[in-house]
């Protein structure tokens, strides 16, 4: 009885004290390999539709993983998949009581005195460790690492709640390069309003040196610490610092996964478009607390809400960078579907000054029309994707993120054409085990996800930040606004045990710094409030309006886990070809300029080769 008791007590206490995760319902990491995994199956008609709001949680998982097993056309699951699925399966499920070495942890259940309510507690603990270098040629070497140990605790409590809190410290070094100076608008901008349009420079600096560009995601909380100076907040390890990171959530699922909540802080990824290929909601954002509800009623339509608030980024300490990112984040999502043939999801998204507004909370109003009813302050976003399948060979995808638009203004030409647009198409490989090639083509626009600091009513004098970002990064697409990207990246795994990719990407960005630095080229750019569509200043000219960054990046990877020892290996090698063009006249002058390669002091051209290995234990 009194073993009952404190399990009780336990179990409350979890509850209430912490925002926790779970067993049962519990996320799935995005970066698993089971996305692939299911996406391939998704594409071959293995299983009926997935929803585009992800993470999935354990019982989805297997749930998905089942049905693909006991799929009546066996043919179409060759024996090597058949043992990869088996292995899933096992992985997601709960183990057996007592101490598992395989899983690194401890796992226990009781109900709770003589009723049928069942409580689980699973406690364990991680070891992650990569090691990082960037050789360049003609220039320095880096060397980074990232060593992070855990503690998780996750359970269910009864059959529709599941727990879990994540703890990790780590030891990061990411080294990156100073770049330079960027005006927010452009240089020689002046406003007649000094106190809400001020002008100021950002300092610039490069994407970390020993990554592939645009791929580091900070897995530190709030600030960096030295050990010189364990008290002070910093922004970045350039050298050796310390950090933690608090991963948790609650989750509760009824109606047979119909209809789940989740209250916690974690990543998401939102659309039917493929995982990490989101324009509005993507993966590589930073996590954030937030209160999440999802509801499938029937197979061809459902609905998705969230709402949580953002983090701010820290450049200038804790308390000068917070007190003006007061933010809130909103997003609501409709996904239809027409069987496994036609997918289209309608997104609309807020980013607020936080306050208690209603209309932003409420899962069935529209955040666009919304803001018509109680004034211009906030961030406003929109988004579709529309996919056609067809089962077995492949599907193509089609996707538009909307921050400000003007259909009666120049679409070609004006920076106040705030979007982003995707196109791509995923192809199965089903002569190789859970194989695809995935084909995509991206461009953002000038200014996109960036917005003008507002002077709020509830804030006094302090102009409010509230770009479509959270902790100085994206909420949507990964690249900075003016860029596009070629994305052809083909991915197999030719073991059970053994996943293994190879990718080749074409990017191309406006300098944000530099005596050609383009405006409308970093997420802290604001767009100038007057003459939108006459300002030469303000028209876009990709590739021949400035300085423009070309990468070109080749590389492979993969993961190893090993059969019978709970570790995984991991590597990642190849190249980065950076270099600079410019046109012959001065930047942002309005009008179209021929352009050409260039070599100076401010846009040098670098070859460097990229390795990272890797090794989790307990992962």
């Amino acid at each position: 009885m009194k073993k009952n008791k404190y399990v009780i007590l336990f179990s409350l206490l979890v509850f209430i004290i912490n925002p926790v995760f779970t067993q049962t319902h519990a996320p799935v990491p995005l970066g698993n390999q089971i996305y692939a995994i299911l996406e391939q199956a998704e594409i071959r008609g293995l299983c009926s539709p997935l929803s585009g709001v992800r993470p999935y949680t354990n019982d989805v998982v297997n749930s998905a993983i089942r049905e693909i097993l006991n799929c009546e056309d066996n043919k179409k699951l060759p024996p090597a998949e058949r043992v990869i699925l088996e292995q899933y399966l096992a992985r997601f499920s709960n183990p057996k009581p007592g101490i598992d070495w395989q899983r690194g942890g401890w796992y226990g259940e009781t109900s709770v005195d003589k009723t049928d309510l069942r409580v689980s507690a699973n406690a364990g603990l991680s070891l992650d460790i990569e090691g990082s270098a960037g050789i360049y040629l003609d220039d320095d070497n880096y060397f980074g690492t990232e060593i992070w140990a855990g503690l998780y605790l996750n359970g269910d409590i009864g059959k529709n709640i599941s727990y879990n809190v994540n703890l990790s410290g780590g030891l990061m070094l990411a080294p990156r390069e100073y770049l330079g100076e960027y005006w927010i608008y452009y240089e020689g901008f002046e406003s007649e309003n000094e106190l809400e349009y001020v002008n100021d420079q950002i300092s610039v600096y490069s994407e970390p040196l020993t990554h592939f560009p645009y791929t580091y995601k900070k897995r530190w909380d709030g600030s960096v610490y030295f050990f010189n100076s364990l008290s002070s907040f910093e922004t970045w390890p350039n050298s050796a610092a310390g950090g933690y990171s608090i991963l948790s959530d609650i989750t509760a699922s009824f109606l047979e996964n119909k209809l789940f909540m989740r209250l916690g802080r974690l990543s998401h990824d939102w659309g039917s478009v493929p995982a990490g290929s989101s324009l509005i909601f993507n993966q590589m954002a930073r996590p954030f607390v937030g209160f999440e509800t999802e509801f499938n009623p029937v197979p061809w339509i459902g609905f998705a809400s969230l709402t949580g608030v953002l983090e701010y980024s820290n450049l200038e300490g804790i308390k000068t960078s917070s007190s003006v990112f007061q933010n809130a984040f909103s997003i609501t999502m409709i996904q239809l579907r027409y069987k496994n043939f036609i997918y289209f999801d309608f997104i609309d998204a807020v980013v607020w000054p936080k306050r208690f507004e209603l209309g932003y909370i409420s899962p069935v109003t529209n955040s666009f029309f919304y803001q018509n009813n109680i004034g211009d302050f906030d961030n406003m976003a929109m988004s579709a994707n529309l996919k056609l399948q067809y089962p077995g060979f492949g599907n193509i995808w089609f996707s538009a993120f909307i921050d400000e638009m003007n259909l009666l203004a120049d679409m070609l030409t004006l920076d106040r054409q705030m979007i982003a647009v995707q196109a791509g198409i995923n192809l199965s490989l089903p002569f190789l085990s859970f194989s695809a090639v995935k084909v995509s083509y991206t461009k953002v626009n000038p200014y996109c996800y960036t917005h003008n600091r507002n002077l709020n009513p509830w804030y006094g004098d302090l102009r409010m930040e509230t770009a479509y970002t959270n902790n100085g990064v994206s909420l949507g697409y990964y690249l900075p606004p003016n860029s596009d990207e070629i994305l052809i990246r083909f991915d197999t795994m030719p073991l059970k045990n053994l996943t293994t990719g190879l990718q080749y990407q074409m990017i191309r960005h406006g300098a944000d710094f530099g005596g050609s630095a383009v405006d409308g080229s970093n997420f802290s750019s604001e767009l100038d409030p007057r003459g939108r569509n006459d300002n030469p200043v303000l028209k876009r000219y990709f590739l021949k309006d400035g300085a423009y960054q070309w990468l070109h990046i080749i590389k492979f990877g993969g993961e190893w886990t090993l059969n019978k020892a709970p570790v995984a290996f991991s590597f990642e090698a190849g190249t980065v070809i950076s270099y600079f063009t410019n046109i012959e006249g001065e930047a942002n002058s309005g009008q179209p300029s021929p352009y050409s390669i260039i070599e100076s002091e401010e846009y040098r051209k670098s070859t460097g080769f990229i390795i990272k290995l890797g090794i989790k234990v307990f992962p």
